[in-house]
């Protein structure tokens, strides 16, 4: 049982009213842009395609890719977590896809982004065993390995994005084990749209300005200061990391940063 396959198969994802996409794209390329470059001589990917998206002169293939972004509700990334992150035809789809001006801008960005109003989540198995990624593991806290997936792309481009859905090593488990891992899923995504959106600071908290280095408003630092956690895993100001802030949506009446 290939399990990255299975759980995109007709019986879990398409059994409840959702359609699958494979990726199709690969990475920059000068050609993903019709017509004349706005710089050639000093190539710049993000001001050449944002251009060119403004001018509707992206390549077909990214044109198709942002459409099926404009009309999902929710976007579920299904992947083997490889070096502590997407593979490469999974980072080349975000690079490609997600350009400025379509995904993001600097006033656009955060919970004030483009896609806020949009649901996204990732959904991986992992060659470690979840052991392996505890903070006293030997991979270290899966927490911090998320990061920079979860909040770096999927909630800068403005994504509501829910608690990932990890299957622990499943080459590793026995038949049975990977049965019930699916059985999981396809209890969770029967109720997915209904779940809280993980936990992340708001714009709001910031200095917006270059003035003030894009830095936490004192005032915040300040009411953080006599709480036992940071802000989240990468808004720690010095404290231990709030619990499982990547893996789990905080519960109802409990306080979030956002």
């Amino acid at each position: 049982m290939y399990i990255n396959s299975e759980v995109t198969d007709d019986v879990v994802l398409r059994g409840v009213g959702s359609e699958v996409h494979g990726v199709q794209v690969g990475h920059d390329d000068p050609d993903d842009i019709i017509g004349d470059l706005k710089n050639p001589e000093l190539f710049q990917y993000g001001d050449e395609t944002m251009q060119a998206w403004m001018e509707g002169r992206l390549s077909d293939d990214i044109v198709a890719e942002q459409r099926k972004v404009q009309e999902a509700e929710l976007i579920i990334f299904q992947f083997p977590l490889y070096w502590f992150s997407v593979p490469a035809i999974m980072k080349g789809w975000m690079d490609r896809v997600l350009t400025q001006g379509f995904a993001f801008s600097l006033q656009k960005m955060y919970n004030n982004g483009i896609f806020k109003d949009k649901k996204a989540m990732l959904s991986f198995t992992t060659g470690a065993t979840q052991t392996m990624f505890r903070p006293d593991g030997i991979n270290g806290d899966i927490n911090v390995t998320l990061w920079p997936l979860q909040n770096g792309t999927l909630h800068f481009c403005g994504f509501q994005v829910f608690a990932p859905q990890i299957f622990w090593s499943p080459a590793h488990c026995p038949p049975t084990v990977r049965t019930a891992m699916l059985d999981g899923w396809r209890a969770r995504l029967k109720g997915l749209l209904a779940e809280k959106p993980l936990t992340f600071a708001p714009c709001e908290l910031f200095d917006l300005s270059f003035q003030g280095g894009f830095m936490l408003r004192p005032k915040a630092k300040e009411e953080r200061e006599s709480q036992p956690y940071g802000l989240t895993t990468g808004h720690h100001l010095g404290k231990p990391l709030p619990p499982d802030n990547q893996i789990t949506a905080p519960s109802s009446g409990e306080n979030s940063a956002n």
